[in-house]
């Protein structure tokens, strides 16, 4: 939501299992997937759709932890590690660099990041 609310461009977050889905589709060599694949449970999984992505010439992104760096080296464009946490704190250490990109992405598009257009605040009151 953020890199489309400062960037005005799409993006949009899958799980990783749909990549099958229609999304594989939408990979080509100018548009970078980011992967959120900290080492953990279904990281193996992870890792294989990291590999589809790659073999269709998709610039890859990835958010990992442990051991993940090791194990993406050369198949990942870029890597950004993050600490080896409880699985409960990931989306927050995830968040954190994912805003940052978001913003960089921003200011290097020329868009006032202070001031993005058509937002306005809304609360709801049930």
């Amino acid at each position: 939501l953020k890199m489309k609310e400062i960037t005005y461009l799409f993006a949009e977050g899958h799980p990783s299992a749909e990549l099958k889905h229609g999304i594989i589709a939408l990979v080509r060599p100018d548009l970078p997937s980011i992967f959120v694949a900290p080492d953990d449970a279904v990281f193996s999984k992870n890792l294989n759709n990291i590999e589809q992505v790659k073999a269709r010439k998709g610039p890859i992104i990835v958010l990992t932890s442990g051991d993940g760096a090791k194990q993406l080296k050369g198949i990942a464009n870029d890597v950004i590690e993050i600490p080896r946490a409880p699985e409960f704190a990931t989306p927050v250490l995830t968040a954190i660099p994912l805003q940052l990109f978001a913003y960089h992405v921003a200011v290097e598009l020329g868009c006032d990041v202070d001031k993005p257009r058509n937002l306005a605040k809304s609360v709801t009151v049930e």
